[in-house]
């Protein structure tokens, strides 16, 4: 992985850790992933817009099918992920499905894509495992009923991360996709599939606004931004590394969820998160 490949991934994961702290915050269903993709989409069309005008990419049918179907898994993703939210805590969520993804991404990778990561890059991968394992190790206490629903979404929303990785990663390396133009239309396309829904969520919406408005704001935002640096390393660097690189933002989110959200198990989440540094760290060197 270069420099350039890990300044990226590194930023992407401090934004990433970001938005995900002000979802957690909102705990929103169908309502709130239909708002902050509507206003993704709304703030990133000019720079869409600007990219179809001024570098006039090719859009064929193979383009537009990998754009759709990047909006069906991300629309799954999303979906999974804030009902997640809504059931177990940021600690048990945020590391399953983050470490879930990468793991499945970049064994799928080496198993399809035909990457061959060094074996300094795959003790990396074990070390990220490894930090992975110690933050789930004891889940935050709750119902036995929560506990199992809030594993289940975090795996499921991990499947789908490591779905989209390996499909957006095609998307963007081999039919050419600019990474921006893929997730603003990710957004479009999750907009669209939600607006059915909509007419019986106006008052879930209301609501959003005048309390959470500043979070979906954010989400907007910051959640395209994350993506599109990522979808930006992707496009000269293997999944192998990036993907499991990423997860550093789990650190980020550790410390978030420590100081901000008063949660428990420090130490062990720093111990945990040392080993995921060094793990980015033998990703970057292989």
């Amino acid at each position: 992985m270069t420099v350039l490949a890990l300044v990226l991934v590194l930023g992407a994961a401090f934004v990433h850790a970001s938005w995900n702290l002000l979802a957690k915050r909102v705990a929103g269903g169908v309502a709130f992933v239909w708002f902050f993709g509507i206003l993704s989409t709304l703030i990133y069309t000019p720079l869409a817009l600007a990219i179809l005008v001024w570098q006039q990419p090719e859009i064929r049918v193979a383009q537009t099918a990998f754009m759709i179907g990047s909006g069906v898994i991300h629309t799954g993703y999303f979906l999974l992920l804030q009902q997640g939210y809504r059931v177990g805590d940021l600690s048990l969520i945020y590391p399953l499905a983050r470490g879930t993804g990468p793991m499945l991404s970049t064994f799928a990778a080496i198993a399809f894509l035909g990457e061959r990561p060094t074996l300094i890059a795959l003790g990396g991968v074990l070390l990220i495992a490894a930090g992975i394992i110690l933050f789930t190790a004891k889940a935050p206490e709750a119902g036995q009923t929560n506990r199992v629903q809030s594993i289940t979404y975090a795996l499921l929303t991990g499947s789908c991360i490591a779905a989209y990785t390996l499909w957006d990663k095609y998307a963007v390396s081999q039919l050419l996709v600019p990474p921006l133009l893929l997730d603003w239309s990710s957004n479009l396309c999750r907009a669209t599939f939600l607006t059915p829904v909509m007419p019986q969520k106006w008052g879930e919406l209301r609501r959003h606004w005048q309390i959470h408005r500043l979070e979906v704001i954010g989400v907007a935002c910051l959640c395209p931004l994350s993506y599109i640096l990522v979808l930006t390393a992707l496009t000269f660097s293997p999944v192998s590394y990036v993907a499991p690189a990423r997860e550093i933002s789990i650190v980020i989110g550790a410390v978030m969820g420590t100081q901000l959200l008063a949660e428990k198990n420090a130490a062990r989440r720093l111990f945990a998160s040392t080993l995921m540094v060094l793990g980015v760290v033998a990703l970057a060197f292989g």
